[in-house]
């Protein structure tokens, strides 16, 4: 009976047992529930299937990125990079109370960080960084097992819980740089934190210094605290730090010397100190022996360079440019790694170049320009295959450059202007197949310019000014369909000028002055259709200035003391180029005072030709007057043959309440009212009072290049579909976005292709601004022009199904309603980034001079950072209240660099403002001036992608305290390697 009693009560506790488990243990039926809330919160704009396994059906722990423990239940969320964007859950998510780890860093997630997440309090590893959230961080203290934490640039804001830090103990890893943190002092609470290796507080808004307590953080093996406001010295508890391997802290306002003691960071392989106010010499360098890169650029470092560094068996990287460095560089540089590159630019170095930094056939980037080298090009870097930019600009080197320089095959940038070379250029220059800019200027190259440059097809850029080259310009220079800028002044070439060259349809500056050339200026160059600056002065040309140059549209024209004679075109005789033509006794004018006037001498034979020739042209002007005027006059009064239906093609994109015939009907002279980017523009006003903008795409088989206003001369000239109108077409009927222009409908025919837009009344951002309508317009109303336009860009960069790039970002494509509220237009050079292609455009004109970005100029692309740098453009229009390029900002100055240059001090930055902003409201002016600066970094990838902007604008809202921390010092060159991955960066000024 005992044992029958024993074995119920047993029986009975065990049962017990179970309901008990039962009742605390967590359900897996929801988890799943909370899985399934998860993914229905979520999408990918990458990858389709990532929830494809994510089903009612299925066990959780089979889920694509889901691990379980043994019990089932589930451990972890792996979802990191997957395109996933939407509103995290974290009340669901931290249901899992198992949770141990979250990983969803970069991806496109927004809204804010829950209060859900302090439910998560057995998470060791939360990875949130390079998200799109916003607000605060909620309180951490619960996560008390937390060893990783990532929040860097995913898009938090304001006042970040630095006190919960103190009950995280167990961390490891704390990363939350790069974002736009209320400005205050190191926090003291991560001193505590004595478990950490990684600490990254890059660009988060810390002012005051350093401090001492940091050497308590003796495991660290990466500290960055870069693109802060600290200031004062680096402390010398730094070199307690036996352990650190990489030490960054560039960009702030750091002073003082390297610290004693800083040689026993042994174990240092990474160090950037650059962009700071230091100074003294490099002896505490000699001793790190373990260095990989070392970029300490524009601070005041003075002294030599250590022979040691000479010896580093590992070093890749050195940029010391803009410093007061002198002496010369150790000769054994490079010889023993793999060195890849070096710029010590703008210091006072001597001696010569190191021969052996390419020893081992990796080096990239040798740049070493504005300082005192002599010598020669070592011939080792003949065989320097691997070199991708070779500048020595503006030194005393001198002798022939080895034969296989000009031939390298990657090759982009040579420039050895300003020295004092000589000899040819050979024939392998026809190898160059990378090379984009040559820059020769200001040398003693001598010989004729090799017929096989043609062949060096991604010429972009030639600068050979100022040298001996003699003989004719080849004609295969017109071969070279990407040259931009052709610079051969100052030498002796002679013969005609090719008549090839307007092959060259990229062409926007072209400089010949201070030659021997003869024969007559080539008709053709007037159908250049980007040409801006021509300088073909102190030549020997003669004939007559061509009627065809009438069409171009030139900021800089130079024909002076030539030969030439007969009338100046009316289109060129005007005040600003009065002095372009002097010099030409011949010439006449019958608008510009100083010239005689065109029928002061009737008898002389080549005015009587002037007239002939002219007065035939009239009249066949005259005629074509007529027949398009007998051809209005049939449309108008042959009511009984309209043109058919059936010979137009119209695509409608949102709901119509008109024909094709209302619009055909109203293209007409009166109501012309502009013209935009790529074609004429008419104001359409239907009978019951909807306003429409009508554009007429120009194609380049036009009749000529003159703007009809006539619909006989629009209508009739048959021509094919232009690319213009397949680019807007393509990207417009698809956007649904308040902020970019509404799209009705396409109308197109064999003769004709129209554009049917909403029409805006208040015109362009640039006409009320800067045109002959400017207006004064408040701050607030600019601000949210600004942000209204940054919230279309960003529609077009992330929020449709493929990226648009628009190509042409200006304050002229930006059209404002009645309500001044902004709109995206004129997409004639944009272009949807294809599946897989990534965001690069190339063989096109891209943009406009002023807002273009730089890195342009060299690889000939663009993609949506391209567009950033040129809504930066617009933001500094807007603050500024001055236009992209004006004569005030210096020879081939914008305003970017204007501003830069400008830029020492808070009362410096007040001074850019435009003056009819009001005072109260000019600190909120400055907050987007930064933004804009952020914008125009010259490396592409550290400018913010637009959805970034955009919350940078919307936390820059006026009356909001909020102080937007960006560099504005120099940058870094477009083609340098941008922000630290991880490893290193690379940057370069040049």
């Amino acid at each position: 009976m005992s044992a029958r009693r024993t074995f119920v009560q047993r029986s009975a506790l065990l049962l017990h047992s179970l309901v008990l488990l039962i009742l605390v243990s967590p359900s897996k039926s929801d988890e799943l529930q909370s899985l399934l809330k998860l993914k229905s919160a979520l999408q990918s704009q990458s990858n389709a299937n990532i929830f494809s396994s994510w089903t009612q059906e299925n066990p959780a722990c089979n889920f694509t990125g889901i691990v379980c423990d043994s019990d089932g239940l589930v451990t972890e969320i792996n979802l990191a990079q997957q395109g996933l964007t939407g509103v995290l859950p974290f009340d669901s998510v931290c249901a899992l109370s198992s949770l141990v780890k979250i990983s969803l860093g970069s991806n496109f997630l927004h809204g804010t960080i829950g209060e859900g997440l302090i439910n998560c309090t057995r998470l060791q590893y939360l990875d949130l960084g390079g998200n799109s959230f916003t607000g605060n961080v909620p309180e951490l203290s619960s996560l008390h097992e937390l060893k990783f934490l990532s929040l860097n640039n995913s898009g938090i804001s304001g006042a970040f819980p630095w006190k919960s830090l103190e009950n995280l103990t167990n961390l490891t890893f704390l990363s939350i740089g790069d974002n736009l943190l209320d400005a205050g002092p190191f926090p003291e609470e991560v001193l505590r934190l004595r478990k950490l290796y990684w600490l990254y507080l890059t660009n988060c808004s810390i002012t005051g210094q350093i401090p001492e307590g940091i050497s308590n953080l003796t495991l660290l093996e990466d500290l960055e605290l870069s693109y802060n406001n600290l200031s004062g010295e680096i402390p010398a508890g730094i070199g307690k730090l036996s352990k650190l391997w990489q030490f960054e802290i560039y960009g702030n306002f750091l002073t003082g010397k390297i610290p004693a003691g800083f040689g026993n960071l042994t174990s240092l392989a990474y160090f950037d100190a650059s962009q700071n106010g230091l100074e003294g010499n490099l002896s505490e360098m000699k001793f790190l022996v373990e260095l990989v890169s070392l970029q300490l650029y524009q601070n005041q470092f003075s002294g030599e360079i250590p022979e040691e560094f000479g010896e580093f068996k590992k070093l890749v990287n050195l940029s010391l440019y803009t410093n007061q460095l002198s002496g010369s560089l150790p000769q054994k540089l490079g010889s023993w790694a793999d060195f890849n590159f070096i710029d010590v630019s703008e210091n006072f170095l001597t001696g010569p170049i190191p021969p052996d930094m390419c020893k081992n056939g990796k080096m990239t980037e040798l740049l070493m320009l504005q300082n005192r080298f002599t010598g020669g090009i070592p011939g080792t870097y003949a065989d320097c295959t691997s070199l991708i930019r070779l500048r020595v600009s503006n030194n005393s080197l001198s002798g022939v450059v080895p034969a296989g320089v000009w031939s390298l095959p990657k090759l982009y940038i040579l420039d050895l202007t300003m020295n004092q070379f000589e000899g040819p250029m050979t024939a392998d220059i026809g190898n160059a197949k990378s090379l984009a800019t040559l820059s020769l200027d200001s040398n003693l190259f001598s010989g004729e310019l090799p017929a096989l440059i043609s062949q060096a097809s991604s010429l972009v850029s030639v600068q050979l000014g100022s040298n001996n080259f003699s003989g004719p310009i080849p004609a295969t220079i017109g071969e070279l369909k990407k040259l931009n800028s052709f610079h051969l002044n100052s030498n002796m070439f002679s013969g005609r000028i090719p008549d090839s060259l307007s092959s060259c349809v990229s062409l926007t500056d072209i400089n010949l002055s201070g030659n021997s050339l003869s024969g007559e200026i080539p008709a053709s160059l007037g159908s250049l259709p980007t040409l801006n600056s021509l300088n073909l002065s102190g030549n020997k040309l003669s004939g007559q200035i061509p009627t065809s140059m009438s069409f171009l549209r030139l900021s800089n024209l130079d024909l002076s003391n030539n030969r030439l004679f007969g009338p100046i075109p009316n289109s060129l005789a005007i005040e600003a180029f009065e002095d372009s033509f002097r010099g030409n006794p011949g010439l006449c004018s019958n608008n510009l005072e100083h010239f005689q006037s065109c029928s002061s001498n009737p008898g002389n034979s080549s005015h009587l030709h002037i007239f002939l020739f002219c007065f035939i042209a009239g009249v066949i002007v005259l005629l074509t007057l007529l027949a398009s005027l007998l051809l209005i006059k049939s449309r108008q009064n042959d009511a009984d043959h309209p043109l058919k239906q059936t010979s137009w093609d119209l695509k409608p994109y949102h709901v119509l309440r008109f024909t094709e015939k209302d619009i055909i009907d109203a293209i007409q002279s009166e109501n012309w009212i502009g013209k935009g980017g790529s074609g004429n523009v008419y104001k359409v006003v239907m009978s019951d009072g909807m306003e429409l903008a009508v554009k007429h795409i120009l194609t380049p088989n036009s009749v000529d290049r003159k703007s009809y206003k006539s619909s006989a001369a629009m209508l009739t000239k048959k021509k094919l579909r232009s690319p213009q109108y397949d680019a807007e077409v393509a990207t417009l009927s698809a956007v649904r976005h308040v902020n970019v222009v509404k799209l009705y409908c396409s109308i197109s025919s064999e003769d004709s292709n129209l554009l049917v837009y909403e029409y805006l009344p208040n015109g362009s951002l640039w006409d009320r601004l800067q045109a002959c309508h400017k207006i004064k317009i408040g701050w607030e109303v600019r601000y949210e022009i600004a942000l209204g336009a940054a919230r279309g860009l960003e529609y077009l960069h992330h929020g449709c199904d493929r990226p648009v790039i628009h190509g042409d970002v200006k304050s002229s494509n930006i059209l404002l309603d009645e309500e001044w509220k902004p709109r995206i237009a004129d997409f004639g050079l944009a272009r949807i980034v294809q599946a897989g292609g990534g965001g690069d455009w190339t063989h096109v004109i891209a943009g406009t001079h002023g807002y273009i970005a730089p890195e342009y100029a060299y690889t000939c692309k663009v993609n949506e950072k391209s567009d950033v740098y040129s809504f930066g453009v617009v933001l500094l229009e807007l603050v500024t209240g001055k236009r992209p390029t004006e004569p005030a900002f210096g020879e081939n100055k914008d305003i970017v660099h204007w501003i830069r240059s400008k830029i020492q001090s808070k009362e410096d930055l007040l001074d850019m403002i435009d003056s009819s902003i009001s005072e109260s409201l000019k600190e909120d002016a400055i907050k987007v001036l930064r933004i804009a600066l952020h914008c125009t970094a010259q490396i592409p990838s550290v400018r913010p992608a637009m959805r970034k902007v955009v919350q940078m604008l919307k936390e820059a809202e006026p009356c909001k305290l909020i102080d937007i921390i960006v560099n504005v010092e120099g940058e870094s060159s477009p083609d340098g390697a941008g922000k630290n991955t991880g490893k290193y960066r690379v940057e370069s000024k040049f």
